[in-house]
């Protein structure tokens, strides 16, 4: 018998003695133990209004052992929630567009614009209310339909074409008010429903206006629009990752130009909302709502890169930022301190973001 005869009589034992000694164990490319840290890691970046809540349950503690019982009374609360009414509202709308992987930094000019067109078609042209009142919501959603025909028709970033657009329409709101208010005493002689927002009814020792429970209600409604409905689901699924977005068959440009007009339409609400909070129509009121909305967005947990947020985050994220000014207000601190905390929550905010974003990468 030869030798390759030999072999191949032998061969099949001689592999089953090799495999019985080899190593059994399957392959893995999961990490053997997640670190406590980055355990942590991955929690924070599924529950993106942890954080926030933390800072803001923190933030009372703090200001309670500092300023006592002026900061733990009722009324104080609903003071806090008073202040953060308009910049809550549109927080909703920024909330939208950043959920795009967009940023609008008009919003705070379609507000006062639409709240202009409210009060001089009511007082100065003559409309009955409800056609004045419909004609701002219709003026604030015409110029978010605009924002995004900018972005989706000619494919310019939202950062330039919302900065462009912010200076459009703020000079139209000064060249149609003629840079003049309406006084209070006029609107409620003659429209006295674009102030029922800042009608006022007390629980307890807190007062509390039709305003706040009007931004209360939008930010649950779009909480559920954006949790509980396709539209929202595809919200996010653009933000994420817009050429997937588009290759599961999500309209992308259709769905864009959907979340400009609706940014725009809570706009003019909250325009609405700032006529009742100052009783009068004034075109140089809220000029810094566009960078407050932005403010209370990045601190409430919602990324700028989009895909991850809620608007829970950025409600809480204006009363952070509420609760900050008034404890620090209350404890006597200077007004450039209040702005220097704020400052440095934003900061601290998005290099949160920058570390939770890092377990997707």
């Amino acid at each position: 018998m030869s030798g390759a005869d030999t072999e191949s009589r032998a061969g099949p034992a001689g592999y089953e003695q090799a495999l019985k000694k080899a190593d059994q164990s399957i392959a893995s490319f999961e990490e053997d133990a997640a670190t406590p840290l980055r355990r942590l890691q991955h929690f924070l970046h599924a529950h993106p209004t942890a954080i926030p809540a933390i800072v803001l349950v923190l933030a009372i503690i703090l200001f309670s052992s500092i300023a006592g019982q002026k900061f733990l009374h009722p009324f104080n609360f609903s003071l806090v929630l008073q202040q953060v009414t308009i910049i809550g509202i549109v927080g909703v709308a920024q909330t939208l567009i950043v959920l795009t992987a967009g940023i609008d930094l008009s919003v705070g000019a379609i507000m006062v614009l639409s709240s202009v067109v409210m009060g001089k078609f009511a007082i100065d042209v003559g409309l009955p209310v409800p056609l004045a009142f419909a004609s701002g919501l219709v003026v604030g959603t015409l110029c978010g339909i605009m924002n995004g025909l900018l972005v989706t028709r000619l494919r310019l970033p939202p950062f330039i074409v919302t900065l462009g657009t912010w200076s459009i329409f703020f000079a139209l709101n000064l060249w149609y008010s003629g840079s003049e208010s309406i006084r209070s005493q006029d609107i409620a002689a003659t429209a006295g429903f674009l102030q029922f927002t800042g009608t006022p009814f007390v629980i307890g020792q807190a007062r509390i206006t039709i305003g706040s429970i009007l931004m209360l209600g939008l930010v649950f409604l779009f909480w559920y629009i954006l949790n509980w409905t396709s539209f929202g689901r595809h919200i996010y699924a653009i933000g994420d990752d817009p050429e997937a977005a588009k290759l599961a068959g999500i309209r992308t440009n259709g769905l864009l130009l959907s979340v400009y007009g609706i940014a725009g339409f809570i706009c003019a609400v909250a325009g609405w909302a700032l006529i009742g909070r100052i009783g009068s129509v004034s075109p140089q009121a809220g000029y810094t709502a566009n960078l407050d909305s932005i403010t209370a967005v990045v601190i409430g947990g919602t990324s700028l890169f989009g895909g991850r947020g809620s608007i829970i985050g950025t409600l809480i994220g204006a009363l952070i930022v509420g609760v900050f000014r008034n404890g620090l207000a209350l404890s006597g601190v200077d007004v450039l301190w209040q702005e220097f905390a704020v400052g440095f929550l934003i900061i601290a905010a998005v290099a949160i973001d920058q570390w939770l974003r890092r377990v997707s990468a």
